[in-house]
């Protein structure tokens, strides 16, 4: 299994929480998983409140749990919200299915981690996740088509 690797992962997250410095974005918590779905990085910005980290891995295990991105994952649990609470139940209470869970994806197109973000709006996070995702030189997925995709 290709997996995210520690330097990569550390260059997302420093990416990602100095966009949203630039951006002026609230205080973000950023997690990057590895394909195994375990923590390779986690950083917590001064003053992100209390559940951020659980909000960030819920968003971040989603998506990789799923297999796509929090816009397609937030999309499909508007439409069956019956399954997605039985999926949230068995995953202990996991899933967030929102905006803000990116995979990250190789230049072959494998799923080699996800990316979860929270301390703003969703919209604001995943913002912040792509371009951590980006500056490592791999392709982030947020469950959207990607511009210019057939």
């Amino acid at each position: 299994m290709n997996s995210i690797n520690l330097q990569q992962a550390s260059l997302i997250a420093d990416q990602a929480l100095e966009r949203g410095r630039a951006l002026g974005f609230a205080p973000l918590t950023v997690v990057v998983l590895d394909a195994g779905g375990q923590i390779k990085v986690l950083k917590r910005e001064d003053s992100s409140s209390l559940l951020r980290p659980e909000i960030a891995i819920g968003k971040a295990w989603g998506v990789l749990g799923m297999g796509f991105g929090g816009r397609e994952l937030a999309r499909r649990a508007a439409k069956m919200p019956m399954f997605f609470t039985a999926l949230n139940a068995m995953s202990d209470g996991r899933m967030v299915p929102v905006p803000g869970g990116v995979l990250v994806r190789d230049d072959s197109g494998a799923i080699v981690g996800a990316v979860g973000i929270s301390g703003d709006v969703s919209e604001n996070d995943e913002i912040c996740a792509v371009f951590g995702i980006e500056a490592a030189g791999l392709r982030p997925d947020t469950g959207d088509p990607q511009p210019g995709a057939a």
